[in-house]
């Protein structure tokens, strides 16, 4: 196969606010989805597939090579740092040459260690393998897990009773949520997908009893929303909780009483977003109603709807969040886009204490502390030259115990690279923070490959952390940045409002302000810059590269929401009611319908000349599904002018994630620096 595939066109018209639009590629959409059994569907996926695999085959020693290199960075018998829950210590281990983790107890008191799961194991025979939720019960005798086996994110619950090592019969298919027990153990409550793959309910089993008789405790008649499970700090209250994207509304049930009537905490109110933990009787409020960057507010078990405000929002602190324990509690939070930790005392709860990390850009957080009665706290660091490192934090003195910093067995020394924080100012005078990272030694001529990574939507944050698979860039020349543009919070809410709905186009043009930036500031030259972007940031691929195409030297769109139009009008596919106050609603706003057909990728396709692109997607994908790259990659065939390479990668039995295993993720990404290396001419 010298020449790509090209995909039939066949007469597709719709009319929507008196306008027809024209989508000849979607037939590639199987009628029967979510099976995909349609004969030349397959075949056309096949065919782009065979393309691939022809195509990156002259580069297989350069992608096996840098395979190679991530592996060596890896430590194979990885372990996590053992935490106390109860009686009993936990940890997760990998064995040499794993794909996949074991998860470990022994007693607090002394003994063997006791092996709970064995993922290697359930993994076997399966192409993809993800462990959901995961739940050992109060006492410490029963596991409750969930597995996913193909990708599509419906999991099956199963139960093990770690005394005998015996599995229940009680087997849950269908799943799509947390776990939690009740306070006597006897069952937990869990929440079950539907047909469109949305969690509208959560419901308690009874262990022993048949999954029929399972008790519907809360059922969500807005199909925009999503029900998930959780529970308070002090494991009193279980939380059901139901939201959309900018929505919240709670409920509290005492874990005692699983089939008490829900206490409501305060009815849901447009816009508004709010979370909650307890303590002592007190519920802490955590929420957005005066202030984008959130406030901290308080309120009697009692009288749940009466909130009175304990810590008010600030200007430059963005509240992300409080987690309650017994003698104090933690705020956490971001200041000019950098992690906060506070302590707070309930004695003086305005008065909180500062974590202080050392470097000027870095990630911050807490780990696992499952236990209420704590003073040590289990904190977590990184920076983008500084691997992660794992901390006990005494509450007390202040002191700092470090645990675990992480092993890069083929060695590593942060004084070969170096980092910044820079700001850019965007077309309308914001300034836009960017993370980079670059080898010492690093000449700003614009003679430099350089790679720029973002997301920019959902409030989601990209935090400037330490990943050993970038080095394989950075030893070869290239300057790595991180663009925190707007759509994403990494400055606070507001930063979040600002790149949505009617002010989406602030999210892709500061993404070409940053990058133009570079070029006027010499960290590299037009053409030598690989974009890549992931689901929703992969959206931002395909905006900026028909806006921009000459800019980028390679491109790489994983699972890329790019059929925004068609998916916001299709009310049947699982996510889009939900995602309505992300983009807008344009089976009802007129408006919506214009500002999203503007942007839209796949709608925007146009005659010109565009940069070699490397296009992913999965099969079983329910968030982007397989059909928006197949049908993106079809249309810029047909369209651009140029003789630069388009792959398109669909994952047969894959989903949103890609290919399971840490070892087959890996060379994932491996092949995708290969065509970067490939493209930008850099010797491998």
């Amino acid at each position: 196969m010298t020449t790509p595939p090209i995909a039939e066109q066949r007469p597709h018209s719709f009319t929507t606010h008196g306008v027809t639009i024209e989508d000849p590629y979607a037939w590639l959409k199987d009628p029967n989805y979510p099976e995909v059994d349609d004969a030349d569907v397959l075949a056309y996926l096949a065919a782009e597939n065979a393309y691939f695999e022809e195509q990156m085959a002259p580069h297989t020693a350069l992608t096996d090579t840098i395979y190679e290199e991530m592996k060596a960075r890896i430590k194979e018998d990885e372990s996590s740092v053992p935490q106390k829950d109860g009686d009993w210590l936990y940890w997760t281990a990998y064995e040499t040459g794993g794909q996949y983790k074991k998860w470990w107890r022994k007693p607090v008191a002394g003994g063997d260690d006791e092996l709970l799961l064995d993922e290697p194991a359930l993994a076997e025979g399966h192409e993809y393998f993800r462990l959901g939720a995961f739940s050992v019960s109060n006492d410490g005798r029963y596991l409750a897990y969930a597995i996913d086996d193909n990708g599509s994110e419906r999991f099956e619950v199963r139960v093990k009773d770690l005394d005998t090592g015996e599995h229940l019969p009680d087997v849950i298919p269908g799943m799509l949520s947390e776990i939690v027990w009740t306070a006597d153990d006897a069952g937990f409550l869990y929440g079950l997908a539907n047909e469109q793959w949305r969690t509208d309910n959560a419901r308690f089993h009874r262990l022993g009893t048949p999954i029929s008789e399972d008790v519907v405790l809360f059922h969500e008649e807005d199909e925009g929303f999503r029900v998930g499970v959780g529970e308070t700090s002090s494991r009193k209250w279980i939380v059901i909780a139901t939201s959309d994207h900018v929505t919240s509304e709670l409920y509290l049930l005492p874990a005692h009483e699983p089939l008490a009537v829900p206490i409501l905490v305060s009815a849901r109110k447009v816009g508004r977003e709010y979370d909650v933990d307890e303590h002592d009787g007190t519920l802490f409020i955590h929420t957005n109603d005066v202030d984008p960057n959130f406030r901290l507010c308080t309120a009697l078990v009692e009288e749940p709807d009466a909130w009175s405000e304990l810590i008010p929002a600030s200007p430059t602190f963005y509240m992300t969040g409080a987690e309650c324990y017994q003698d104090f509690f933690v705020v956490d939070g971001r200041e000019d886009g950098l992690d906060q930790i506070a302590i707070h005392r309930y004695e003086t709860p305005t008065e909180g204490k500062r974590i202080d990390f050392p470097e000027a850009s870095y990630v911050a957080g807490l780990g696992d502390n499952p236990e209420y009665d704590m003073t040590v706290l289990r904190l977590g660091y990184e920076s983008m030259v500084t691997p992660g490192t794992v901390y006990d934090y005494d509450v007390d003195t202040g002191e700092r115990t470090m645990l675990k910093v992480q092993e890069i067995p083929s060695g590593y020394d942060a004084a070969k690279y170096a980092t910044e924080r820079l700001k850019i100012t965007a077309r309308d005078g914001t300034e836009i923070p960017v993370s980079i990272v670059y080898p010492a030694g690093f000449v700003r001529d614009g003679s430099a490959p350089l790679f720029l990574y973002a997301y920019g939507a959902y409030g989601y944050a990209i935090p400037p952390g330490f990943s050993t698979g970038r080095m394989s860039l950075l030893d070869r020349g290239f300057a790595y940045a991180i663009a925190h543009i707007r759509g994403g919070d990494d400055l606070g809410q507001q930063w979040y409002l600002d790149g949505k709905l009617e002010k989406r186009a602030n999210t892709f043009n500061d993404f070409v302000d940053v990058a133009k930036a570079l070029v006027d500031a010499q960290w590299t030259s037009a053409g030598k810059i690989a974009i890549a972007g992931r689901s929703a940031g992969g959206e931002l691929m395909g905006a900026v590269v028909n806006s921009d195409p000459e800019l980028w030297g390679a491109v790489i769109a994983d699972v890329p929401f790019v059929d925004v139009l068609n998916t916001m009008l299709d009310e049947s596919l699982p996510l889009t009611p939900g995602e309505w106050p992300e983009w807008g609603n344009p089976i009802e706003d007129e408006a919506a319908f214009k500002l999203i057909r503007s942007y839209s990728p796949y709608d925007n396709v146009k005659a010109q000349a565009y940069p070699p692109m490397f296009i992913s997607g999965g099969l079983n994908d329910p968030r982007v599904t397989y059909w928006e790259p197949a049908k993106w990659a079809a249309k810029l065939r047909l369209m651009k002018t140029d003789d630069n390479v388009l792959l398109l990668k669909t994952n047969m039995g894959a989903g949103h994630g890609g290919k399971s295993g840490r070892f087959e993720s890996l060379r994932e990404g491996a092949e995708e620096h290969a065509f970067v290396l490939w493209q930008l001419g850099v010797a491998g």
